[in-house]
C-alpha cells in the first residue's frame, strides 16, 4: 500500500538535497568567517524549559515512549527553536566557554502549527548568537545582524537566492514608548501590535482598546508609532515628533539609530527601522529583527531574532546574548518546489566508468579508484550493456562523462572524446560538483 504523505514534513528529492546542502555549506562558511563556533543541542528537553518563556505551549510536540509508565513518563518535547536549547546549553557548560560566546547552530526544529507554503512541521533553522557573562556590549547587536545579511548576501551572489530586507526594532524604544503614555503593561501591547499584519490597524486598535483598555489617544499613538520605518536615522525625529518621552525610549531610540547607521555603511538597501516590528515572545529585551524576501513577502519573516538579556541565568550569574536566526527551509522549499532553484545534476557523480565486460570490472573498479583518490566523484556503470547504453544511463542521472578502458573519456554533452590518464585528467571546475543556480 502506497503510503500517505505527512503534511508540513518536507523531503527533498536528491536535487533538492544537493542545493539545501550547498545553501547549508556557505551559510556555515559565512558564519566561520566571523569566527562562530558550531555546536549542536540534543532534540528533545523538558516541557518545562520549553514553556517557561511566551506563549508557545501549542506550538511544542510532546515526546513519550510507548511503553511508558504513567508514573515515570518523561515530560519532554521536541525543541520549537534553537534559543531556549542554546539557553539551557550555555547554562550546562559555562565552565567550558569562553566569553563572550560566538556560536552557530544548524538542526531541524519542529513546531506543530498548521501546515502551508513557508510554514512546516519539521525545518531546518540556522541561527548565530554571542552570549556574555553578566554583560553583553551592545555593538554585538550591530554585529549579528550585519554577519546575518552578509550570509544571505552570499546565497544570492551565489545561488540567485532572492535578496532579503531586514526590519530592525528596539523593545526598549517600544517599551518607553508605551510607559510613556501611561501603559502599565507594555508586554500585552507589544503581543497586540504584533498582530497588526496579520489582522489590520483597526483590529490592532480594537484590542488595545476593548482587551487593555487604552483610551483611544493612546491607541492612536501606539499604532502611529508602529507605521514608521526609514532606512536611516530619520525616524528618531518622527518618533519624537509624537511628543512622547521617557527614559528607555531615549535608549531604544540611540540603540536602534546605531544598527541602522552601521548598515547604511556595510549592507546599503539591506536593513530599515520599522517600528511595527515587535517579536511575540517575551525573552526579547532589545533589538528585534524580521526579514523579508524579495518576491516571497507572503511567507513573512525568513530570519529573526533579536537581544535577550535574561534568558539564561544560574542564579549567581545572568548570561545575556543577542542572536537571529534563518528558516532555511522556508526559504528553499518554495523555491525547489517551484523549480526556481536547481541543482546542475541529481548526483555528486561527475564520471562513469563503463564497463566491458563483468570480467574486467575490476579494471574498471580500479580506474575509479584512481580517480576518487584524486577527488573526483565517480562510480562504475552497474552492467556491462552495450556502450551506448550505459551512456545513456549516465545521461539519466545527469553525469557529465563517461570514461572507457582504452584509456578515454567522453563528454556525452558535446560528445568530445579525448585520450585521459586516470593519475593526471581533472573535469572543468564547474563539473567537478554539481552547481546551483536559480532559472
Amino acid at each position: 500500500m502506497r503510503p500517505k504523505p505527512l503534511s508540513g514534513f518536507p523531503e527533498f528529492l536528491p536535487s533538492g538535497r544537493i542545493v539545501e546542502q550547498a545553501v547549508l555549506d556557505s551559510l556555515r562558511g559565512s558564519f566561520e568567517l566571523h569566527g562562530f563556533a558550531s555546536i549542536e543541542t540534543r532534540a528533545v528537553e523538558t516541557i518545562e524549559q520549553l514553556t517557561r518563556k511566551g506563549e508557545i505551549d501549542k506550538e511544542v510536540y510532546v515526546v513519550r515512549r510507548i511503553h511508558a509508565a504513567e508514573s515515570d513518563a518523561d515530560e519532554l518535547g521536541l525543541h520549537f527553536d534553537l534559543t531556549v536549547p542554546f539557553a539551557r546549553y550555555v547554562l550546562e557548560n559555562a565552565g567550558h566557554l569562553a566569553f563572550p560566546f560566538r556560536r552557530y547552530q544548524i538542526q531541524k526544529v519542529w513546531r506543530g502549527e498548521r501546515p502551508q507554503e513557508g510554514r512546516y512541521r519539521e525545518f531546518v533553522q540556522a541561527d548565530i548568537d554571542i552570549v556574555g557573562e553578566n554583560a553583553l556590549a551592545a555593538h554585538h547587536d550591530v554585529e549579528v545582524a550585519l554577519v546575518m545579511l552578509e550570509a544571505l548576501e552570499a546565497l544570492h551572489t551565489r545561488f540567485g537566492v532572492p535578496p532579503v530586507v531586514m526590519h530592525v526594532n528596539n523593545r526598549l524604544l517600544a517599551e518607553g514608548f508605551y510607559r510613556g503614555l501611561g501603559v502599565s503593561d507594555p508586554m500585552a501591547v507589544l503581543q497586540r501590535v504584533d498582530k497588526l499584519d496579520k489582522i489590520g490597524p483597526d483590529a490592532v486598535r480594537g484590542l488595545l482598546v476593548d482587551e487593555l483598555g487604552l483610551d483611544a489617544d493612546a491607541a492612536g499613538k501606539c499604532l502611529e508609532l508602529a507605521t514608521i520605518s526609514a532606512p536611516d536615522t530619520s525616524f528618531v525625529e518622527r518618533v519624537r515628533a509624537l511628543g512622547v518621552e521617557h527614559p528607555l525610549l531615549t535608549q531604544g531610540l540611540a540603540a536602534l539609530a546605531e544598527v541602522v547607521r552601521a548598515a547604511a555603511s556595510a549592507v546599503p538597501g539591506r536593513l530599515v527601522a520599522d517600528l511595527k516590528i515587535a517579536r511575540g515572545l517575551d525573552y526579547y529585551t532589545g533589538t528585534v529583527y524580521e526579514t523579508e524576501m524579495a518576491g516571497f513577502e507572503h511567507l513573512g519573516s525568513i530570519c529573526s531574532g533579536g537581544r535577550y538579556d535574561a534568558l539564561a541565568s544560574d542564579g549567581k550569574r545572568t548570561f545575556p546574548g543577542v542572536g537571529i536566526s534563518v528558516g532555511v527551509t522556508r526559504i528553499l522549499a518554495p523555491l525547489i518546489a517551484r523549480g526556481e532553484l536547481v541543482a546542475s545534476r541529481s548526483v555528486p557523480t561527475a564520471v562513469l566508468v563503463a564497463v566491458d565486460s563483468e570480467a574486467t570490472r575490476s579494471d574498471a573498479l580500479a580506474t575509479a579508484a584512481r580517480l576518487r583518490a584524486r577527488g573526483i566523484p565517480t562510480e562504475v556503470a552497474p552492467k556491462a550493456d552495450r556502450f551506448g547504453k550505459q551512456i545513456r544511463y549516465a545521461d539519466r542521472r545527469g553525469i557529465p562523462f563517461v570514461w572507457f578502458a582504452d584509456g578515454s573519456v567522453k563528454d556525452i554533452r558535446s560528445g568530445e572524446q579525448v585520450p585521459a590518464d586516470a593519475d593526471a585528467w581533472t573535469p572543468p571546475a564547474s563539473d567537478l560538483r554539481p552547481g546551483v543556480a536559480r532559472v
